[in-house]
């Protein structure tokens, strides 16, 4: 808490790479977190969707990314079962083509 009693802001990062950069129009958001603690990559990967409203190809992107929370991949994880934290950053990665 802050000195006048008023918890802080808590943010996520999310970074993109190659075409959900493209698509996104920015190399990253931040996201805000719920006062009191953490939350999903489900539910922080719904905000950055609902940022583009109407953009179907922003969220056809993120749909098909790898998803790495700081080094560590999420793999087959649930992303409703991933929970971050206050300076958490998530990469989303699309498949590359090329050698």
């Amino acid at each position: 808490m802050s000195p006048a009693g008023v918890e802080k802001a808590k943010n996520v990062t999310v970074r993109y790479w190659a075409a959900a950069r493209a698509a996104a129009g920015v190399e990253q958001d931040v996201v805000e977190l719920p006062p009191g603690g953490s939350t999903t990559l489900a539910a922080v990967l719904d905000e950055a969707v609902s940022r583009r409203p109407g953009d179907r190809r922003f969220a056809d992107v993120v749909a098909i990314c790898s998803v790495l929370v700081g080094e560590v991949p999420v793999g087959a994880r649930p992303y409703g079962d991933v929970v971050l934290g206050d300076g958490d950053v998530v990469e989303l990665l699309p498949p590359f083509a090329g050698g």
